[in-house]
């Protein structure tokens, strides 16, 4: 079974890949705090349909490089554009 990640594109720079960031809440093994922690995976994106800002699910494949180990599923929610 592949792993099934949801996450927020932080970086679509590369042409054909993502760099996307997964955050999550865990407790701190000595103090007992809540701690935030991220998780950064370099995904493959064969048709660039995502952009920075937007929030996609990805899952685990075969390495495509020396860094990307993951594949773009669907791009669930859209960044919004702002007007300035």
């Amino acid at each position: 079974m592949r792993k099934k990640l949801t996450g927020v594109v932080t970086s679509d720079k590369m042409d054909k890949s993502l760099r996307v960031e997964i955050k999550r809440l865990f407790r701190h093994n000595r103090y007992g705090k809540i701690v935030r922690g991220r998780t950064v995976c370099h995904v493959h994106d064969e048709e660039n349909r995502a952009k920075q800002g937007d929030t996609v699910e990805i899952i685990e494949s075969r390495p495509h490089s020396k860094t990307k180990r993951w594949e773009l599923v669907e791009v669930v929610k859209s960044a919004s554009d702002v007007d300035v």
